[in-house]
């Protein structure tokens, strides 16, 4: 599996967020405790909001614990929205076109988890993704192909209904050749406005994710913590934080795990969390009688 981050807040340095947390995405690479696997070695990525309405991205298929370009252009590099990746392959290619986070126009894409038997149900599901968004794919992952099916169904209108959509039909075409369970996923969208993840598995037993609670609250909680007017400094009083697994227990209460089957969104004023439900599309091409 995987490991991820999205962060929004103020501007903050993105090697702060990826090697200063005590259990950081970079100490995820090597010793993670809630994967899958302990090493995600098998590329990383990141990507940002600066100039521009468009993310930058950089990707790499280095260890991202082992990768010196990494760390030198993330001290040197602040945004108020970034995703971050650290790739463990279910078996497509150590390439960059398959490392996380993907990008379509002013949108990134980050992935943990898999479409079961993909080998089988790949050729239904690409014949599905929209004409003119299929010569956007550049990798074999079905992460990818899972992003461009929810671009195919409207994910730069109404992000939580595409999502249903694209799993939907994963989960139908899945059915058809006899997939018991047929996805397994935790995924985060932006628009570099606002985040949208999702914790969802046919199975009921997904991967793990968590959002950090909203600095206001913790300010409470610890009105004469240092660590947390450290935090509050940092983040700023719109700042959260959306993970795979937390980044530390310095701070108890400060991590929420998402529920099984639910989507939220961190956008400026309040957040939202809701259940997820997937729905099976028109299908573009007719299936077999």
């Amino acid at each position: 599996m995987c490991r991820w981050l999205a962060y929004s807040g103020k501007p903050a340095l993105i090697s702060d967020l990826l090697y200063k947390p005590d259990h950081s995405l970079i100490d995820q690479s090597l010793h993670s405790t809630l994967g899958a696997e302990t090493t995600n070695g098998d590329g990383f990525g990141i990507g940002w909001y600066g100039v521009g309405n468009e993310a930058g991205v950089f990707h790499s298929t280095e260890p991202a614990w082992n990768d010196r370009n990494l760390h030198q252009l993330s001290r040197h590099l602040a945004s108020p929205l970034v995703f971050a990746h650290i790739r463990a392959s279910t078996g497509s290619p150590v390439q960059q076109t398959n490392c996380h986070p993907f990008r379509y126009r002013n949108w990134l894409w980050m992935h943990n988890g898999f479409i079961a038997d993909f080998d089988v149900v790949k050729r239904d599901l690409m014949l599905e993704v929209a004409p003119e968004l299929y010569p956007h794919i550049e990798g074999t992952t079905d992460s990818e192909l899972l992003f461009h099916l929810a671009l195919t169904y409207g994910l730069e209108q109404d992000p939580p209904a595409a999502v249903e959509r694209a799993v939907g039909l994963v989960e139908q075409v899945g059915a058809e050749h006899g997939v018991e369970h047929p996805i397994m996923m935790t995924v985060a969208t932006t628009d570099g406005k606002r985040t949208w993840a999702f914790r969802y598995s046919s199975e009921g037993d997904s991967r793990s994710l968590y959002y950090s609670t909203d600095v206001e609250t913790l300010e409470l909680m610890y009105p004469d913590s240092p660590i947390m007017r450290e935090v509050s400094g940092e983040l700023g009083r719109e700042g959260r934080l959306i993970v795979s697994e937390p980044l530390g227990d310095r701070l108890p209460g400060a991590w929420n795990l998402v529920p099984e089957r639910s989507w939220g969104v961190v956008q400026p004023g309040h957040d939202e969390l809701h259940s997820f439900t997937p729905v099976a599309p028109a299908r573009r091409i007719a299936t077999p009688a």
